[in-house]
Formats: structure tokens, sequence, C-alpha cells
């Protein structure tokens, strides 16, 4: 079989409790730009979680736009579990 891969895909999210009703997509991209969104955030210490499904159920929505309601759910693990890791590597910094 010849199975092609699929191009790499990456969705970055903002959450500001404050105003925010829901997590905004800030970009999406596939191949050479999602390679370029992945490695901008590692530069500026944003944590990266590899979650192909759920970046493609992602990429479908417009930079700006908040998530859909029957994203909150894998989102809001997602987040859970990026902010523990992150509290984790910050807590053995210190």
């Amino acid at each position: 079989m010849n199975e092609k891969k699929k191009p790499k895909i990456a969705v970055a999210l903002t959450y500001n409790q404050e105003k925010d009703r829901a997590p905004v997509v800030t970009a999406t991209g596939q191949g050479i730009i999602a390679d370029r969104i992945v490695g901008l955030a590692r530069e500026h210490g944003v944590p990266v979680e590899e979650n192909p499904s759920l970046a493609q159920a992602l990429s479908k929505i417009n930079p700006g736009e908040e998530i859909p309601a029957e994203l909150y759910e894998a989102v809001a693990i997602l987040l859970s579990y990026v902010l523990e890791m992150d509290t984790k590597v910050r807590n053995k910094k210190i």
C-alpha cells in the first residue's frame, strides 16, 4: 500500500478568562506553517500538545473565532493537561 502521510496540522489557542467565553483560535496551519506555529510556541515557552484529531477539528475554525461548544470538553481536557505539565516544569525550575 502506498499511503500518503497527512500533512501536519497545528492550531494555536488563547483564552482570557476575564474577556473570553471560550478559548479562541489564534492561528492554524498545515505543513511548513504548522511547523512554524509549533516552533514559535516552543521558542516562547508556550506548552505544545500533539493531538491530531483535535487539531483537525480545530483547524476548521477561523482565527479570531471561539471554539464551538461541541469541542469544549476536548479542549478543557487538553488545557487541563497542558496546565498541569506547565506547572510541573515551572516547579522544577524554581
